[in-house]
């Protein structure tokens, strides 16, 4: 009989008690208890180093590509416990989809990289419709119908990111997880990347891991507050930015540390 999630219904993500332990002991995430919200933007904030990356990658078991990392706790998805021995990772990642913070095109044609993703994962429908509906969920297909078959790497760092959301689209996610995603883009490739977002929450869930307060404040509809490890607060964007709950969330967001 299957355990029952710890979670509410509104949940389509829920850690509990989650910690990261790294090879050298140090623990990069700490007893992090949180849901996140189907359809929903969810910005992770806190100053570098204190594990915002580390969740992020807990959430679809990226963490265990990091040789002699140790995770405790648990991560429910879809009514089951992620790191329950008889989950396959590769599955979980097919539902629950990474976009890293430097765009990482595979050395192959704007087709392929989405046709290769789509077709290894078992895709067995139209792949000139799946690649075209991919490209304009992520706002490029207009940009690149005419250089299908020319290398990704031609193309512009902004292009080469929503290239890459367009590749974890085509898995047909139910989250997509981004890694500071804009954060090495300019910043007219950045308000693309943030429109999108925008745009994607109607049918997927982001969490979005920034260090940027002001892109937070934008774009989620919930934020998450981390420091040293720990969970500091978790609530609705508007709420915690103008009235935090903690002492330690007013001082990072009126920078007075961090």
């Amino acid at each position: 009989m299957m355990q029952e999630p710890p979670t509410q219904p509104s949940f389509i993500l829920e850690t509990k008690d989650l910690s990261i332990i790294y090879a050298d002991g140090h623990e990069g995430v700490r007893h992090v208890s949180m849901g996140f919200q189907a359809h929903s933007v969810t910005a992770i904030i806190g100053p570098s180093g204190c594990g915002k990356s580390t969740l992020l990658r807990a959430l679809n078991r990226m963490n265990e590509l990091i040789p002699g990392t140790r995770t405790l706790g648990e991560v429910w998805y879809s009514g089951q416990n992620i790191y329950a021995p008889s989950v396959d990772p590769v599955l979980i990642r097919r539902h629950i989809g990474m976009v890293f913070q430097k765009p990482n095109p595979f050395p192959k044609s704007v087709y392929q990289n989405i046709a290769w993703a789509a077709k290894a994962h078992g895709y067995a429908g139209s792949m000139d419709d799946l690649v075209e509906n991919s490209l304009r969920k992520a706002a490029l297909w207009d940009e690149v119908k005419d250089k299908l078959k020319k290398s990704a790497l031609a193309l512009s760092g902004g292009q080469q990111q929503r290239l890459c959301i367009a590749r974890a689209i085509a898995l047909q996610p139910d989250v997509i997880l981004m890694d500071e995603p804009t954060s090495a883009l300019d910043p007219i490739a950045a308000s693309y990347i943030e429109d999108l977002i925008s745009e994607l929450r109607k049918d997927y869930t982001i969490i979005i891991v920034t260090h940027n307060m002001q892109q937070a404040g934008r774009i989620s509809d919930y934020t998450a507050f981390m420091l040293l490890g720990d969970l500091i607060e978790v609530g609705p964007t508007k709420k915690l930015f103008i009235a935090p709950e903690d002492e330690r969330t007013e001082r990072y967001l009126t920078g007075r540390f961090g």
